[in-house]
């Protein structure tokens, strides 16, 4: 059978073998260079080709989450926050916790880090084939209230219970008003033992009853929250003050949230 270089080109992109496509005679020629049987150069554009599959789900999943920066574990600075047990984070990042539907809560004041490690690994669950959505909290009660208004609460619902993980992050910056509340508990009730739930918070679990404006709804929240539930407090400095503290812009204040949630 005479070899017909654009009819492979033609076979491969119907196939949708978009990798093997793009650089057919790179790696042919990586194939006779070491010498590779049949066997061995067929599994050798085969793990190319879903290694380049695997790098556009990736960026495909990564653009759909919504994180507002690119963070990743392995750019914490431990050391800065000895507070954080590195061993546990690396264990969560095995996602677990995610492929069972557990909450994880990330707690402590302002700077210290609570948002860069939901990022980091919210991106590490994506690598791990999960599939994940990041929001703030007060851009997800926004649209929570804004569905309800519009007689769409359910399809809202439905849409957030997907992901296998949504990260709620900068909860208790701002209160939430009663009707918020119900429907923060709406969404967590559905996502109860089906999906994970990341949610960092500046404030303590004891003082989300004053967040939430309802100690009722607040524990039922937490109820499902800490059943199946990782918790992780971080004390220390804010990241964003340390350098002008450290420059003499700024003195050090009295009692900090981080001696709050001790």
């Amino acid at each position: 059978m005479a070899y017909d270089h654009d009819a492979l080109l033609a076979m491969l992109s119907r196939l949708k073998l978009t990798a093997m496509r793009d650089q057919i005679d790179n790696l042919l020629d990586e194939a006779a260079r070491q010498e590779m049987t049949l066997r061995e150069a067929l599994s050798f554009l085969c793990e190319r080709e879903i290694a380049r599959k695997d790098e556009r789900r990736i960026e495909m999943a990564m653009k759909i989450a919504h994180f507002p920066h690119v963070r990743d574990i392995g750019g914490f600075d431990f050391t800065a926050q000895p507070s954080v047990d590195a061993q546990q984070i690396r264990d969560l990042s095995a996602c677990r916790w995610v492929a069972n539907g557990e909450s994880l809560l990330l707690l402590g004041p302002p700077g210290v880090g609570k948002t860069h490690l939901a990022i980091g690994l919210g991106r590490e669950a994506i690598r791990q084939n999960y599939t994940v959505l990041f929001v703030t909290a007060p851009a997800l009660v926004a649209a929570l209230s804004k569905a309800h208004g519009d007689g769409r609460l359910e399809e809202k619902l439905g849409f957030l219970a997907k992901p296998k993980l949504l990260i709620v992050d900068e909860l208790g910056y701002l209160p939430f008003d009663p009707n918020a509340a119900h429907l923060f508990f709406q969404l967590v009730s559905r996502r109860y033992e089906r999906g994970a739930m990341l949610v960092t918070s500046n404030r303590s679990v004891g003082e989300w009853g004053t967040v939430f404006g309802d100690p009722v709804v607040a524990t039922a929240i937490l109820d499902r929250l800490l059943h199946h539930s990782h918790v992780v407090t971080i004390r220390g400095d804010s990241y964003r003050l340390r350098e002008k503290r450290r420059s003499g812009l700024l003195q050090k204040a009295g009692p900090t949230l981080s001696d709050a949630l001790s």
